[in-house]
């Protein structure tokens, strides 16, 4: 069932949403050639706690950091190591969902270590703009599918694949809610969207072949092709007028 929230539920998630803004606004001169997906980790749990956000991975089916850092080839999910060094032109994808006084907000975003590579950027580019395509489809009226189908559209139109095991979700008091939204399919069905309802939408995509792969720590996930993978996520709430980024000073 997906859960319609109330106007005091939706002020609360984008507070949580600015906070975590902030976050990843530090993060961008923090993170640099030579430091471990580990140190990047480190940072990001001084950067909560001085905000007072609870991290929601830490701890989740016995995960044990409070972001998810994913390099190059790695779509989503990866582990922070003390092992794994950044270097020149790694493409870099932090995703933190965090909660502030009971309520959730879910965002990642990608880092170009030292100068980045024209692939890196323009597979970032193509995610960003499916995000915004798939976010200007969340209004009133419009059915849950409009939303996948306008994010893989533009991501094909660049000729990338959308990854099709992993999808956005619902959010609001817990990290995941109904309902699942996929990346993918076809305009016109799934639920009518109302307003109050609040998403995590997160194309993940690829430069290569769409078909992805779990790593034996049962976390990393991997380009089956080693292809560069991006992922960009935003939480959104629906509204009566247009949609509102809660992750955005200026949603």
């Amino acid at each position: 069932m997906i859960t319609i929230k109330n106007k005091m539920s939706i002020a609360k998630m984008e507070k949580a949403g600015l906070l975590l803004q902030e976050v990843f606004h530090a993060l961008t001169s923090f993170i640099k050639e030579g430091m471990s997906t580990l140190d990047v980790d480190t940072k990001v749990a001084q950067l909560l706690k001085e905000r007072n956000l609870i991290s929601k991975s830490l701890g989740y089916r016995g995960y044990k950091h409070v972001s998810c850092i994913s390099v190059n080839d790695v779509v989503v999910h990866g582990v922070p190591s003390a092992s794994q060094i950044l270097c020149d032109g790694d493409l870099v994808k932090v995703d933190i969902c965090a909660s502030h006084d009971g309520y959730c907000a879910d965002m990642a975003r990608a880092y170009f270590i030292g100068k980045p590579r024209v692939e890196a950027q323009q597979l970032v580019a193509a995610a960003e703009s499916a995000l915004a395509k798939g976010i200007e489809k969340a209004k009133p009226g419009n059915r849950l599918g409009d939303i996948s189908a306008a994010i893989q559209a533009e991501v094909e139109k660049h000729g990338f694949g959308v990854v099709r095991d992993f999808a956005g979700h619902g959010i609001g008091k817990q990290m995941h809610e109904d309902p699942e939204i996929l990346n993918y399919g076809k305009p016109g069905q799934g639920p009518v969207l109302q307003a109050g309802m609040t998403f995590a939408l997160e194309p993940m995509i690829t430069q290569g072949n769409y078909k992805v792969y779990v790593t034996q720590d049962g976390w990393t996930v991997k380009t089956s092709d080693k292809s560069l993978a991006a992922h960009i996520e935003d939480t959104i709430a629906i509204t009566h007028d247009k949609p509102k980024v809660l992750t955005r000073s200026n949603g």
